[in-house]
């Protein structure tokens, strides 16, 4: 059987974050993650839907005993609908089909109970995974039958009125995939629930769906955060492997499960306590400290430096530093002294602004997220929960305390001649590329 694989999404509210895809976590980008997942559980020939933005990276990747096929999704306001018929000439000839969206990460162990259902299970016309919640969740909830079968998918239907606690997780099997297309087809609507309409034509006409129940590990990314708890989850797989091609000091420390890559340099007392990741001719300098982190490739944690529960991409550097459970892009540099806040004064909840609304992160603990290209002058402060766009430049001796758009420049604003914000800062277009270094 085949697998769409759906990564066409447009991470608008990941911003800025260009393309959750392809973050990396642990030396691979979330696509590369999703794909070895699903050929451990012999799902290995897989249809890639992206936009017109990721599809040629998409066409880029390789996994040793996957056949990939990659198309693009024109009509990325169909929502799955629009995903589902650009894969169609992909599909349509096959016996059974995985439906399955990049953005939910689950564990192998769920992984395995689909590919046994898939294999024992020969009755059932289609198959999905019911995530089982104790609390209310703002997402689809499947509604079953006393034949233990789904009936509907009802979308946030307020707490107290849930029809059951089984959250749609979007990893479906269809069996009849002539059925299913049948059904897309037939919807016609504006709206982004196209492809749950066609389902819903497909139990009212007595297509059998069982529920595969599921309350281990998922992680939905949705938003900035939730790359946090994924660098966590991918941290926690990993064994202690340095490579013979690294170099580590006598007097560094290496604690627990830590992955050194090759040409990674660690100098005299510096500190690594697992588990974290180390990527390919990274620096960790002098009595820097890097714990429950992820570092990209040519990354250096200078001297001093402190790297907590972060990600990183490649080429960040740091120079005397705190980075605290923060998501950093790559080509970007912090002055010395400069420091992320992750924890407000009351240790309450921190908001984000998120296209537009205030959002509940529901941590008491988040950082900076940083876009790529971006340059940051000496001992400036960035408060809890703000963003940096890319391809900005921001001031020495400043105190950030709200987002900052792509391509500014910021600066400490003068209040009497009206330049200054009502945080102090003079934010413009940056009229400079930021460029790589080196």
């Amino acid at each position: 059987m085949k697998t769409i694989l759906l990564a066409a999404g447009q991470s608008k509210r990941v911003k800025p974050i260009a393309d959750k895809c392809f973050v990396k976590i642990c030396g691979k980008t979330l696509i590369e993650w999703q794909l070895e997942a699903l050929k451990k559980a012999k799902f290995t020939d897989v249809v890639l839907v992206g936009n017109a933005a990721n599809v040629k990276r998409l066409k880029e990747l390789q996994i040793k005993g996957m056949r990939l096929a990659v198309v693009e999704q024109v009509d990325l306001k169909g929502g799955m609908k629009g995903a589902m018929m650009a894969a169609k000439m992909a599909v349509i000839g096959e016996d059974a089909i995985l439906v399955v969206s990049s953005n939910d990460v689950v564990d192998q162990e769920l992984w395995a109970k689909v590919r046994m259902a898939v294999d024992e299970d020969d009755e059932a016309e289609g198959m999905m995974v019911g995530y089982r919640v104790s609390r209310y969740f703002p997402g689809g909830y499947l509604s079953i039958d006393s034949d233990g079968n789904v009936k509907a998918v009802l979308e946030k239907p307020g707490e107290g009125k849930e029809p059951s606690d089984l959250v749609n997780l979007v990893i479906h099997v269809h069996r009849d995939v002539k059925a299913l297309y049948k059904a897309l087809e037939a919807v016609k609507s504006r709206a982004d629930d196209q492809y749950e309409r066609a389902l819903q034509k497909l139990f009212d006409t007595h297509h059998r769906y069982t529920v595969i129940p599921y309350d281990g590990f998922w992680q939905a990314v949705k938003y900035p955060w939730n790359f946090l708890r994924l660098n966590e989850f991918f941290l926690g797989q990993l064994k202690k492997s340095i490579s013979p091609k690294s170099t580590v000091a006598k007097t560094a420390v290496i604690n627990g499960p830590v992955v050194i890559e090759a040409g990674v340099k660690v100098f005299d007392h510096a500190v690594i306590n697992g588990p974290a990741y180390i990527g390919k001719d990274s620096i960790v300098g002098n009595h820097a400290l890097v714990r429950q982190s992820s570092l990209g490739e040519r990354c250096v944690a200078g001297s001093y430096t402190e790297v907590a529960r972060s990600l990183l991409q490649n080429e960040v550097w740091t120079h005397k530093n705190y980075l605290g459970d923060s998501v950093i892009g790559s080509n970007v540099s912090f002055g010395s002294g400069t420091v992320t806040g992750n924890l407000r004064l009351d240790e309450a909840d921190i908001w984000m602004q998120i296209d537009g609304d205030k959002v509940n992160s529901r941590t008491n603990k988040l950082g900076l997220i940083c876009g790529d290209d971006v340059r940051v002058g000496i001992n400036t402060s960035f408060m809890p929960g703000v963003k940096v766009g890319r391809n900005c430049m921001i001031g020495a001796e400043l105190s950030v305390g709200q987002d900052i758009p792509e391509g500014s420049y910021v600066k400490k604003g003068n209040a009497s001649t009206g330049s200054a914000s009502p945080s102090g800062l003079e934010v413009r277009e940056n009229e400079r590329v930021v460029g790589r270094r080196g």
